[in-house]
């Protein structure tokens, strides 16, 4: 499960901003995930709180939330942004498409700390 590496790795971008005492004030990490980045929302949930009690006790009352980003194409031709639905990549006019704009994410896109 590589969910668990991304967790460890989201844990390791926050200590490098956050010191010790900061790191025990985050209430909650925001996370961007794209359809196409591999990760499962559910995974990652499963992933961070068994990390967290386990090996990052200080993020005890830090709460994973994720926001999953559907596909999205842009069409050349027709200048639109279409979302790809079940997988079926084509855009509003009907023409296969594989220029992706959106889906391939994986970001902290916030961090909320307590005051």
């Amino acid at each position: 499960m590589h969910e668990i590496s991304l967790v460890k790795n989201i844990f390791g971008s926050l200590d490098s901003v956050y010191p010790e005492p900061q790191r025990r004030k985050i209430r909650s990490i925001h996370m961007r995930v794209g359809l196409l980045s591999n990760v499962e929302p559910i995974l990652m949930q499963n992933a961070f709180e068994a990390v967290v009690a386990t090996e990052r006790k200080e993020y005890s009352e830090c709460k994973l939330q994720i926001e999953v980003l559907p596909i999205k194409v842009f069409c050349t031709e027709c200048q639109k942004e279409s979302e790809v639905k079940n997988y079926k990549f084509v855009c509003a006019c009907d023409k296969p498409n594989n220029n992706i704009i959106q889906g391939n994410e994986l970001l902290i896109s916030g961090v909320e700390l307590m005051e």
